[in-house]
Formats: C-alpha cells, sequence, structure tokens
C-alpha cells in the first residue's frame, strides 16, 4: 500500500536525571533530505540521526528537532575564563555600558558545557533509540495517510475507467452520423447538378474521416496506464513510487489530449475534458506519495 509523504513521530526518555526529547516531521520532497537540530552539548552527532532517518524513510523533507535538558547532579557548566574575559574587554570599551555577571554568563560560549566521551556514547545510544521510535510513529501515521490517499486515487481512476468506456461505445456512433451528414451535404451538393452521391464515395470519405479520428490506440494506451497505476498503488513497494505515479499521470494527460484533438464530437469532448479533470486531481495528490 502506498505511503504519504507528511508524517510526524515523536519519543522522549529519562536517564539518570538526563532528559531526552526528539520529534520528527516528514513533508513532501522530491528526494531525501534530512535536517538534524541538535543543542550546543550533542552538536556532532547529527551524521549518526540521519543515517538512522535514512534507514526509515525513503523520501520527503524531513526535520528532527533533539531537545536535551541535564538535571543530574553532572549538569553544571564550566565557565570558559577567555571567552570571558573577551567579553569584559570588549564592554569595558564601551563608554556608559554596565553588564551584570548573569547577563554575562548568557553570552555564547562562556558556559562550557564538558560532556565526556562516555556521556556522549549514552546519549547517542539513546537518541538512536528515540529516533527509531520516532521514525516508527511517522510511517504509521504516513501509511494511514496513504489509506486516504489510495482511496482518492482509486476513485478517480474509476472515473477515467468509465468515460473511457463512454467514449469507445460512441465512436461507431461518431462514424454513423458523419456518414449521413456527408451523405446530406453530398446530396445537396449533387442534387444541384443533376447528379447522385455514388456509394464508393461515400465509403472512401467516410473510412478517410475515421482513419482521422480513429483512437482505439489512444484508448488502449490510457487502459494500460490505468492498469499500471492501479497495480503500482495496490502492492507494498519496494521502493518509492510517487515519481512514477507523476509519470503515468503526464502519459494519462497526453493521451487524452490527443484524443480530444483528434475525435472532435461534442459528447466525446465532453467525456475527455473530465477524464483531463480526473488526471489533474491524480496529478495533484501523487505529489504527496512516497
Amino acid at each position: 500500500m502506498i505511503r504519504s509523504m507528511t508524517g510526524f513521530g515523536s519519543a522522549s526518555s529519562i536517564v539518570d536525571g538526563r532528559h531526552f526529547s526528539l520529534e520528527i516531521r516528514a513533508l513532501n520532497g522530491k528526494h531525501l533530505k534530512c535536517h538534524v537540530r541538535l543543542p550546543e552539548e550533542l552538536l556532532g552527532l547529527e551524521s549518526e540521526l540521519e543515517s538512522i532517518v535514512s534507514s526509515e524513510i525513503q523520501r520527503g523533507t524531513v526535520t528532527m528537532t533533539v531537545r536535551f535538558q541535564d538535571r543530574s547532579s553532572h549538569a553544571a557548566a564550566d565557565i570558559n575564563n577567555e571567552a570571558l574575559a573577551h567579553y569584559i574587554e570588549q564592554v569595558s570599551s564601551i563608554d556608559g555600558v554596565n553588564i551584570d555577571a548573569g547577563t554575562l554568563l548568557q553570552l555564547p560560549g562562556v558556559l562550557v558545557h564538558n560532556t565526556g566521551e562516555d556521556a556522549r556514547a549514552e546519549a547517542l545510544n539513546k537518541l538512536r533509540q528515540l529516533a527509531t521510535e520516532a521514525c516508527s510513529a511517522v510511517n504509521t501515521m504516513r501509511s494511514e495517510e496513504g489509506k486516504s490517499l489510495y482511496s482518492d486515487l482509486m476513485a478517480h481512476l474509476d472515473r477515467i475507467a468509465g468515460e473511457v468506456v463512454h467514449i469507445e461505445a460512441r465512436i461507431p456512433e461518431v462514424n454513423k452520423l458523419f456518414s449521413e451528414r456527408l451523405k446530406s451535404r453530398m446530396s445537396s451538393m449533387l442534387g444541384e447538378l443533376g447528379a447522385e452521391v455514388r456509394e464508393e464515395d461515400l465509403i472512401r470519405e467516410v473510412a478517410i474521416f475515421a482513419e482521422k479520428s480513429d483512437i482505439a490506440e489512444e484508448v488502449s494506451r490510457l487502459h494500460g496506464h490505468l492498469d499500471q497505476f492501479k497495480e503500482l498503488i495496490s502492492v507494498e513497494p519496494a521502493s518509492p513510487i510517487g515519481r512514477t505515479l507523476d509519470f503515468i499521470t503526464q502519459e494519462m494527460l497526453r493521451e487524452a489530449n490527443t484524443m480530444g484533438s483528434k475525435c472532435l464530437d461534442p459528447v466525446v469532448s465532453k467525456h475527455v475534458v473530465s477524464i483531463k479533470g480526473a488526471v489533474d486531481r491524480i496529478k495533484e495528490q501523487v505529489q504527496n506519495v512516497e
């Protein structure tokens, strides 16, 4: 079953007074793009977390936001004396500017959180677990939205198939009506000259018209596109199919346009317009398919 590209998932955990929370938001995208936002204490772990996302999600724009609070006994930060001295020197050179110690400590780089290698390794292991859980939640939501997409797409495909059936049934009537109109016009013109319409001339003109307006190939290809589309969205895909579906949709629209230009019957044109409307809706929806 197809999956949507939009989804949300979150996971959190508390380990020895250290609070971890992780959110993943997935939106539409032609390829997989992953953005990882980490707090200062955990910078450098982006690639590890991106690899987990890429193993779970194949297409879309994914944003992972990690939040971390250390409320353990090791949470105290060290003061970067060099950075602090540099700030004080700059502030002191500005007349009339007073700044208190609390404000100084909030400046970037003044407080340094010394996260040891063991602590970072523990944090990474926990974040891996949370990232996997969040990705699972994202994919669950994407699958649920995929069910709605599937139902909507199938409805439009069935609508197109029904319009094609009406067009196929109309074609013999189109040729018959053309034959009658042509015979009437030829009889009127030749009657003024005292001549009669020859059956072989009429048959030849009708045959030429039928050949020019023949849309059997377009109808056959459109049926093939519909079958292929239905097959792709009805099975569990081994890889993303959204771009393939988009291509098939373009082909369906091309066949509909060709049918409309070759067969100028107003009834057929009405059905072609309905097909093109359904194809446009499908094209909008497949932009959401992974």
